[in-house]
């Protein structure tokens, strides 16, 4: 099978691709705009095997999506932009990549006859959970222009099903962590900031709640509904992780050996989401299940940023962090 996986210079993405290559004997072109958040490092590994091609355009632009995507048996779509702060700053660039980019997507998936398109979203399109679980029919109440724009894609991608008949299928993950994360996200960017001696800013109380899952159980499980997901539907991916900010942050100071002083409290975040929590019983009769500790997952994930310097130092320079 040849895949047309985008976004996989990014997070996800690109443990998405090792994952394929280890696990399968499919070929994969990867295809990115190599924004901030996409990284050639990230990748430069895969990039020697002969199953893989890399295309570097944007998925808003239909000519180069088309001459790279034709004869391709199934679509993997992770390319978006994902950062909450980023987007209160700027929500255009969120509507453009995420909104219009699936949109030319599934249009030329469409157009060329793709088998399969698997698109990737989020837990953040239900909102704000009190009590409970989201479940995939719930209605979407998303609170920030990303996961607005978020669930703007889902829908894009699930109308061109009903319209045209283009086998989607749509899954919503709860927060990933694990190597290769961009170091704006908490994990990276806490674990990181401690390694080198500085603070870290919670936000808030630190109440907030997120269900925590490794990113190659979240792959395992994305690949599972790419090969047995129903068309048409949606699939939630978590791991029933749920810890506050904070307590996610004494873990960090504890597997770093530093203690409360490095915590510097910040002004809470525009419209922050208290909780996510979703439900996962579709996904589990697919046969998926967890297959990772959150603690040791963790601590693997903090011996990776204290290994791989070369790999996050660049990045957070060239951004500022």
């Amino acid at each position: 099978m040849r895949l047309f996986v985008t976004g996989a210079a990014g997070f996800i993405g690109s443990n998405y691709v090792r994952h394929v290559l280890a696990t399968t004997d499919h070929s994969i072109t990867i295809y990115d705009a190599l924004t901030y958040a996409g990284n050639l490092e990230s990748i430069r590994d895969v990039l020697d095997d002969g199953r893989t091609e890399f295309v570097h355009a944007d998925i808003c632009e239909a000519d180069d999506v088309a001459r790279a995507m034709d004869g391709h048996d199934a679509v993997v779509h992770f390319a978006a932009e994902s950062h909450v702060d980023r987007s209160i700053e700027d929500g255009s660039t969120f509507v453009r990549t995420n909104c219009m980019g699936t949109n030319v997507l599934c249009d030329v998936a469409n157009t060329v006859g793709v088998g399969r398109f698997l698109h990737i979203s989020t837990d953040e399109v239900y909102g704000s959970v009190e009590e409970g679980s989201s479940v995939e029919t719930d209605v979407l109440a998303p609170r920030s222009p990303y996961s607005a724009a978020k669930a703007g894609s889902d829908l894009i991608a699930l109308s061109y099903f009903s319209t045209y008949g283009l086998p989607v299928v749509v899954t919503r993950c709860s927060n990933n962590y694990g190597p290769y994360q961009f170091p704006e996200k908490v994990i990276p960017l806490f674990t990181t900031n401690l390694l080198d001696g500085k603070q870290v800013p919670l936000y808030g109380d630190g109440l907030n709640v997120r269900d925590w899952i490794h990113v190659e159980d979240h792959n395992i499980a994305a690949h599972l509904v790419l090969e047995q997901g129903v068309a048409g539907e949606i699939y939630n991916i978590g791991a029933g992780n749920e810890v506050t900010n904070v307590e996610l942050t004494h873990r960090l100071l504890e597997l770093t050996g530093r203690d409360e002083s490095f915590i510097r409290p910040v002004e809470d975040r525009l419209g922050h989401d208290r909780r996510y929590s979703v439900d996962i019983g579709k996904i589990s009769g697919l046969g998926w299940s967890l297959s990772r500790s959150f603690d040791d997952s963790l601590a693997s994930t903090v011996e990776w940023y204290r290994t791989n310097r070369d790999w996050w130092e660049p990045l957070k320079r060239k951004a500022g962090l």
